[in-house]
């Protein structure tokens, strides 16, 4: 089992679950977060950090597209280890649903 990020973090990008990770699992892109799935410990810590819950265990149904995310753009993005704020218009998108229209692939840092 791993942990992955969904579709909620798209546009908010909250940092909360990063500060917690214990093996520092977690990858930024511009608009989104993902976890590695090959370094995830599977402790559960981040789960419950997560403001808008996008944090969700892979064995929960319909989470293989987003095991297929996580673990694709974990190899192209940067570490994130520590906390930093959320995107400037996170409000205006924290209640959406079904954003996968708007991830962009494009690296954070």
């Amino acid at each position: 089992m791993t942990y992955v990020v969904t579709d909620s973090c798209i546009n908010c990008k909250f940092t909360d679950c990063v500060e917690v990770c214990p093996v520092d699992c977690f990858y930024e892109g511009e608009n989104f977060l993902v976890i590695h799935p090959d370094e995830c410990i599977d402790c559960g810590v981040c789960e419950p950090e997560c403001p808008v819950d996008a944090i969700r265990a892979d064995t929960e149904t319909g989470m293989d597209q987003w095991l297929a995310i996580n673990a694709k753009l974990a190899e192209l993005w940067p570490n994130i280890n520590t906390k930093k704020e959320p995107m400037a218009d996170h409000e205006a998108w924290a209640e959406k649903a079904d954003k996968l229209e708007h991830l962009s692939e494009a690296p954070g840092g």
